[in-house]
């Protein structure tokens, strides 16, 4: 499959499937007689768990060291599990710390929906009524 037809298959651009390719998170694609990129269609899942693991956060740096223990065989299996499970922590308490903003969202749009104008705790307003420290109407300050 060439380039183009890839990147409409992924939703990747050409530009980030060949920068992908340039620092080692796609194999190199065979070429053809005039010299295009020809990827097999096996890529797709492999494209596919990359942005999964790009989605939850795994930063570059991690899915290049994932790819290169993948590209060394099955003998790295232990390794690659434990960079999942590691991973897999990092975004469970990712989530956890999501579902407690979207619980006071939640909280927050109810008290809108049942008339009230402000909740109480989640939306309160620093108390303005002091004076600033030096106020507008003093002058201009000299140095």
């Amino acid at each position: 499959m060439k380039i183009g037809d890839l990147a409409k298959r992924t939703g990747l651009s050409t530009h980030t499937l060949r920068y992908y390719e340039r620092i080692g998170l796609l194999p190199y694609a065979d070429r053809d007689r005039s010299g295009q990129r020809d990827f097999d269609a096996s890529i797709l899942t492999w494209i596919a768990f990359l942005g999964r693991l790009k989605t939850t956060g795994m930063p570059i740096r991690d899915m290049l060291r994932y790819a290169a223990l993948r590209d060394d065989g099955d003998a790295t299996g232990p390794a690659r599990r434990q960079m999942l499970e590691v991973h897999r922590e990092q975004v469970r308490t990712q989530i956890a710390e999501l579902q407690e903003c979207l619980l006071v969202l939640d909280t927050k749009i109810a008290g809108y929906a049942g008339g009230e104008q402000r909740t109480k705790e989640n939306d309160a307003r620093p108390n303005t009524s002091r004076k600033p420290l030096r106020s507008r109407s003093a002058g201009p300050v000299t140095h």
